[in-house]
């Protein structure tokens, strides 16, 4: 991979697939800013491991539904490195349940942490990112954003929300040689899907073309080929990765 540009903030990076995108990014090279929400001591063993692999990494706390935080959170950075070239608004949380009985606080704080504060990542990188007249960023999204699912109305509404919200940024920040781009993950193999029962699993699996779960560095390797030079000429664009499943 080729990168013009030097560091990359990850937010939700110090577990499951922020933690593979963050790793494989700083193994290409980037100065890779790991947010954490509540647990620094993770956040920080991811530091040290990437570090002690000859990679650039720092830790940054915060809590991306704090606007205020996430847009001091830019700045700290850019006073530190400069510049911030690359943005992956990976953070989210999940609250499933089935519409009937679902109330709309519960509705809204879906939304909130995966949509709202992917705008306000989005919008404060786009400030950052037009003085140079360079930047890419990744919004990862879900295969449940483009389908839908039962029990996942506010999930479904908050990744759909952020696959055309990318599509907007992408028409504003073109003239300024900004990108943005969206990732839809399938089933992934992470903590969360390890705690299914075996027969959930399968029954899963044989939905999927490719007949298995995808793992994290599948996420991590589209997200770092969309951010690169590599991809120069593509913004506004959704990457499904998903074995098949939706094609």
């Amino acid at each position: 991979m080729r990168f013009s540009g030097k560091n990359v903030l990850v937010t939700g990076a110090s577990k499951g697939i922020g933690e593979a995108i963050a790793r494989e990014l700083a193994a290409q090279g980037l100065k890779v800013w790991i947010n954490y929400r509540s647990k620094p001591e993770v956040a920080d063993v991811l530091k040290e491991s990437i570090e002690s692999t000859g990679g650039k990494a720092a830790v940054i706390g915060f809590d991306v539904t704090n606007e205020e935080a996430y847009v001091e959170a830019i700045k700290t950075i850019v006073e530190a490195d400069g510049e911030l070239a690359y943005l992956v608004n990976n953070a989210g949380i999940t609250n499933d349940k089935l519409a009937m009985r679902m109330k709309t606080e519960e509705f809204a704080a879906v939304v909130d942490a995966n949509l709202t504060s992917a705008f306000v990542g989005c919008r404060e990188a786009l400030k950052v990112m037009s003085k140079k007249r360079f930047g890419a960023v990744v919004n990862i999204a879900s295969i449940v954003g483009e389908t839908g699912n039962a029990g996942q109305v506010n999930y479904a509404a908050s990744k759909g929300g952020m696959i055309a919200m990318t599509k907007s940024f992408a028409q504003e920040g073109a003239p300024r040689t900004v990108r943005y781009n969206t990732v839809t993950p399938g089933f992934i193999a992470t903590e969360m899907t390890d705690k299914l029962p075996e027969e959930i699993k399968e029954a899963y699996t044989a939905k999927i073309p490719l007949k298995r779960f995808g793992a994290p560095s599948d996420i991590a390797q589209a997200v770092a080929f969309l951010l690169s030079d590599h991809a120069s000429y593509i913004t506004g664009e959704v990457l499904k990765v998903n074995g098949g499943m939706y094609m």
